[in-house]
């Protein structure tokens, strides 16, 4: 039971997390006010919360669940998703900062800078998408 408890919170996490970058996506966009600016902050707050959480959440999993530390450890797709989730978690330290920014100055963004968010948010999403493939791949026993 605590491997499918684990199990089920590490994907409603994960399912969360999708719609929370979804979320900044469409909030992101030119003509912002400074009101619309902080509400993009306090989502990035619950992004921030949820990647904590899928992490420890997963550690859990990898380290007292059912398959256990020696499949996790050995597995390249293992190494590959925790990689690539590290890599969209620094691709977000520039949104959050801005989102901080924003918050803290109360004033809505430039064009520039919103396109540039956004092209990073994008990235963050399309990198995101491949960690079904690598947790399916890592599942059936691909890369051990």
């Amino acid at each position: 039971m605590f491997d499918l408890t684990l199990a089920v919170a590490h994907h409603l996490a994960v399912f969360a997390l999708a719609g929370v970058l979804a979320a900044e996506l469409a909030a992101l966009r030119p003509g912002m006010d400074g009101v619309a600016a902080r509400r993009l902050s306090s989502l990035d707050a619950g992004y921030g919360a949820l990647a904590v959480a899928i992490l420890a959440i997963g550690f859990l999993r990898a380290v007292y669940a059912e398959k256990g530390w020696d499949t996790y450890g050995a597995n390249l797709f293992f190494w590959v998703k925790i990689g690539t989730f590290g890599v969209i978690g620094l691709l977000s330290i520039a949104p959050t900062r801005a989102f901080a920014r924003w918050k803290k100055t109360g004033e809505g963004p430039e064009p520039a800078e919103i396109e540039r968010l956004r092209r990073i948010l994008w990235l963050e999403i399309a990198l995101f998408a491949l960690l079904p493939v690598f947790a399916a791949a890592m599942a059936r026993g691909y890369g051990s």
